[in-house]
């Protein structure tokens, strides 16, 4: 049964390896063994594993070199469609913590922990979030999540004021890093149909274990037909804290349509990487082809994640739906047809970059595009559109004061340029130059656009500075600041070398 005392595989407990037989249950209690006597999971390398269509999870807690074995899912006929295939848990027992009130920016605990640990807090009596547009919702329930180290420090600033917690998860962190190394995995599409609302999918490798890397894992996905619906992500981190994706490959995913909460068609957004409740995410070197095929959705989702950091990675899109805060930084990567989205506060930095999507940064409009900080663009390029014939504006916001989305919305505070190189030639008739910023109003009826922002109920706060430097346009236009002419107090120009000016501010469009 056991290959040697440092390792199992999982033919010592009946796997076939064959392409055929459905291995998971071997497979499954070849980790459970593992688990129990601490010792690492390794497969045989010319192996295909079929995972079959029941609902099991192998539950992985110790190291396991999945090196070039396959693994096939055949997601067309299953038992449970939500039941993940590999789960990655801590086995370490949870620390007593209790906490009834929590202050923003707190920075300490009186805890006594016993181990670092990662914490979730939530006051589900408020909303924040609360979601525009056409797949409008009630908003999610107000949440934080953080680490605390053993001396009561917090690592993760806290967002929120919470008067009372009615929700508390602790969860430790082990010391030792666990890794999932290898393994080329291929997904055979579902084919569900269904006219109305999401259903997504899960049969996926879920990460609970904080301090958990996985290193060169392979993803394709296969047999997509006219129809079927949306992917959660196959590799999934959820309530823990430093996890690292290392040179992985991942698949885009076929883009499907349905019926949104507000009654009208809308496409279902489909992930091959997701992250929820994560402190500490990091990527680098991870890759994918075909960053500009609009037929695919973008590859990555996150919500509510504390630092987030991607470095030579290439992918179609980095997304931050509910709300990153701390550090969100994209340093030596590509970015593809769905671009750079953010949602949340602190700094947000663009590197040694190209990008590809319709905006440089977008600032998701269905969650109030706000950024409670400063962004950074430094020695990037930026391809609008991936080519296509378009009037680039570089940022994208989209807020027009009228909606309650849960939490004060405002601009990045500052944004800065250093070094940036616009591929603007393939630009409409009449074309005068890039804007820096779109117009928040865009859409909304005349009147409301007439209303000072001041004056709105729920108005949305302008950016207060721009500052410039080395912006290159391949037009040679000199680029404008917005459609909408409030939105921007004051434009600094810290040198013209390469727009050659005539004067130190920017005008503003009229």
């Amino acid at each position: 049964m056991i290959a040697n005392h440092n390792f199992v595989n999982y033919e010592g407990f009946g796997a076939a390896g064959d392409g055929v037989t459905d291995d998971l249950p071997a497979i499954c209690e070849a980790h459970e063994y593992a688990n129990a006597n601490g010792v690492r999971v390794k497969t045989r390398p010319d192996a295909t594993y079929h995972l079959g269509s029941r609902a099991l999870t192998a539950t992985i807690a110790t190291d396991t070199d999945w090196n070039t074995s396959r693994f096939t899912i055949d997601d067309t006929q299953v038992d449970d469609h939500r039941t993940p295939l590999f789960e990655v848990r801590s086995l370490a027992a949870p620390d007593d913590f209790r906490c009834d009130r929590i202050t923003r920016g707190q920075k300490r605990f009186d805890a006594g922990l016993r181990r670092d640990c990662f914490v979730f807090v939530a006051n589900e009596n408020t909303k924040r979030y609360i979601r525009r547009g056409l797949n409008r919702n009630s908003g999610a329930p107000q949440q934080d999540c953080f680490i605390l180290r053993r001396d009561g420090s917090v690592e993760g600033e806290i967002d929120w004021d919470y008067d009372v917690v009615t929700r508390l998860e602790v969860h430790p962190i082990e010391e030792q890093r666990l890794v999932l190394r290898g393994g080329v995995f291929t997904t055979f599409a579902n084919r569900m149909h269904r006219e109305t609302g999401y259903n997504y999918w899960a049969r996926n490798i879920v990460i609970r274990r904080s301090n958990t890397e996985v290193e060169g894992l392979t993803h394709y996905v296969v047999g997509e037909t006219s129809t079927g619906h949306p992917y959660r992500g196959f590799i999934s981190a959820v309530k823990c804290a430093d996890i690292t994706l290392r040179d992985c490959f991942v698949s885009g995913h076929k883009i499907y349509s349905t019926i949104g909460s507000a009654g009208k068609p809308v496409r279902m957004g489909s992930y091959d990487i997701h992250a929820n409740n994560v402190v500490n995410f990091s990527m680098f070197g991870c890759r994918m082809n075909h960053i500009c095929d609009r037929t695919r959705w973008g590859v990555i989702a996150s919500n509510f994640c504390k630092n987030i950091l991607l470095e030579d990675c290439t992918l179609s899109r980095m997304d931050t739906h509910m709300g990153v805060s701390g550090t969100y930084a994209i340093r030596r990567c590509r970015l593809g047809h769905m671009g750079l989205n953010a949602i949340g506060r602190g700094m947000l930095t663009v590197e040694d970059s190209e990008l590809y999507g319709d905006a440089l940064v977008s600032f998701r409009g269905d969650y109030g595009s706000t950024w409670e900080g400063d962004l950074v663009i430094r020695n990037c390029r930026w391809t609008p559109a991936c080519g296509d014939r378009t009037w680039p504006h570089m940022i994208s916001v989209r807020n027009d004061g009228t909606h309650d989305f849960g939490y004060p919305c405002s601009m990045p505070r500052t944004v800065t340029v250093d070094g940036l190189l616009v591929d603007d030639g393939n630009h409409p008739d009449g074309y005068n130059g890039m804007f820096l910023l779109t117009d928040p109003d865009a859409g909304c009826p005349p009147a409301e656009a007439a209303t000072p922002m001041a004056e709105r109920p729920f108005p949305y706060a302008p950016c207060q500075a721009v500052s410039i430097r080395g912006l290159t346009a391949i037009s040679g236009k000199r680029p404008l600041i917005s459609p909408n002419e409030e939105i921007v107090k004051s434009v600094t120009m810290i040198e013209e070398d390469a727009l050659d000016l005539p004067c130190r501010s920017l005008p503003v469009c009229r």
